[in-house]
C-alpha cells in the first residue's frame, strides 16, 4: 500500500510504498478515507537527529495524527463495532488504565510517556496511508454520515481548541472579550467554537489581510493586524480592559508576549500553538489573577461534541484536498503558509 513517510531525519516526507498491515488481538484496521495535514508534524520534521532520537520517534514514521476512515477487519475480541463502520480517530492515544484515562482524558495519560505509548503519526503508524492500524476500539467514536475530507480535521484542529476555549467559557459571558491570536487550521475553528458557545466578542489577530478575511468569514466581531501595534487596537477594542480569554494559536515569543500584555485581570491566557516560544511571567508583568495555560489536545468525550457541534452546522472546516500522492506538496504549502484553514489528504 501507499503510505507518507518521514524517512530520515531533515529530509522531506515522501510517498513510498508498504506492507499493508494485519490487526492483531484487540485492533482494528481502518481503510483510510482521509487524514489531516498540521503544523505539529512540521515541528516532529523539524527537529535534530539528537532531538528526534531523545523524543522516542521512529523512523521511519507514517505521518498523520488526524485520521478518519471505513472500518476494514477487526481483530480477535474486538466488539460494537462492525466491518463498515464509518469512524474518526481519537489521536491522543493512553494506557486505559489510569484515573485520566478512566475519565477518558487520555490525552493526559501519567503512563504513556513511561510505557512508549505514541499518538498515530506523532509515533505510531499515521494516517496518511492507505491502511491503518487502531490500537485499541475507544480510540475510534462514530463519524456517522459526516463527510471525513470535510470532519476529519476535526480531530485535532476541533478538538484542541474545543478543549482550550471549553475551559475558559466560565469567564466568556455576554459582554465578554475573547482573542484568537493566529487563525489559520486551529485559529478558524476555534473562533467558530467561541460563536456557538460563549457571549464573548471575538477579536481576532493574524499577519495578514488575507487570514483576517477567513477570521471574519467564520464569525469573529474584530479583527486586527498582529504586529506593534496590536495590543494598542485591543486595548480600544474593549475599552481598555483587556480581554478576558487570549487563546494564542502560533505560540512564538511575539504573540505570547502579546497575549500576555492584552490580558484583563482574571484572564485565561491559553497558548496552544507550538511556535516555541516563552514568556516571562511575574508580579507586576501580568494583570493580577489572570492565569496561563498550556493544553494539549482533548479527551475522547470533548471529540464527540466536537462533532455534535458540526452535525449541528455550528462549526465547519476551510479545506484543500491533496491526493495521497501530492501529499508532499501539502506540506510545501503549509510551510509557505499558503494554506486557507486545514489541507486534507485524501488516500
Amino acid at each position: 500500500m501507499k503510505a507518507l513517510q518521514y524517512t530520515k531525519v531533515g529530509s522531506h516526507p515522501e510517498v513510498v510504498e508498504i506492507e499493508k498491515p494485519s490487526p492483531g488481538p484487540g485492533q482494528v484496521l481502518l481503510k483510510v478515507t482521509a487524514a489531516g495535514v498540521c503544523h505539529s508534524d512540521e515541528y516532529v520534521m523539524s527537529l535534530s537527529e539528537e532531538d528526534y532520537t531523545a523524543q522516542g520517534y521512529p523512523l521511519p514514521l507514517t505521518l498523520g495524527h488526524e485520521g478518519a476512515g471505513i472500518v476494514e477487519e477487526l481483530g480477535e475480541g474486538v466488539e460494537h463495532l462492525s466491518v463498515g463502520d464509518a469512524v474518526a480517530v481519537y489521536g491522543p492515544w493512553g494506557c486505559g488504565r489510569c484515573h485520566q484515562c478512566a475519565q477518558g482524558k487520555e490525552n493526559y495519560c501519567v503512563n504513556a510517556a513511561a510505557e512508549g505509548i505514541k499518538p498515530p503519526g506523532l509515533g505510531a503508524p499515521g494516517s496518511m496511508a492507505e491502511y491503518m492500524i487502531i490500537d485499541d476500539p475507544r480510540h475510534v467514536v462514530p463519524l456517522g454520515d459526516l463527510d471525513p475530507v470535510q470532519n476529519v480535521s476535526l480531530t485535532d484542529a476541533g478538538l484542541t481548541p474545543y478543549h482550550a476555549i471549553k475551559a475558559s467559557l466560565p469567564k466568556l459571558g455576554a459582554g465578554t472579550f475573547a482573542v484568537v491570536i493566529g487563525t489559520g487550521g486551529l485559529g478558524h475553528v476555534g473562533i467558530q467554537i467561541l460563536r456557538a458557545l460563549s457571549g464573548a466578542q471575538v477579536i481576532a489577530l493574524d499577519i495578514s489581510e488575507e487570514k483576517l478575511d477567513l477570521a471574519r468569514h467564520v464569525g469573529a466581531h474584530h479583527t486586527v493586524i498582529s504586529d506593534e501595534k496590536a495590543a494598542a487596537a485591543i486595548r480600544e477594542i474593549t475599552g481598555g480592559i483587556g480581554a478576558n480569554a487570549v487563546f494564542d494559536f502560533v505560540g512564538a515569543k511575539p504573540t505570547m508576549a502579546l497575549a500576555a500584555s492584552v490580558a484583563a485581570s482574571e484572564a485565561d491566557v491559553t497558548i496552544v500553538g507550538i511556535g516555541g516560544g516563552t514568556v516571562e511571567i511575574g508580579f507586576g508583568r501580568i494583570a493580577f489573577d489572570a492565569a496561563v495555560r498550556i493544553p494539549y489536545w482533548g479527551s475522547r468525550a470533548e471529540l464527540i461534541e466536537v462533532l455534535d457541534l458540526a452535525r449541528s452546522g455550528q462549526v465547519s472546516v476551510e479545506t484543500q484536498r491533496y491526493s495521497l500522492d501530492d501529499a508532499p506538496a501539502a506540506y510545501e504549502a503549509l510551510a509557505a503558509g499558503a494554506v486557507r484553514g486545514r489541507a486534507v489528504i485524501v488516500p
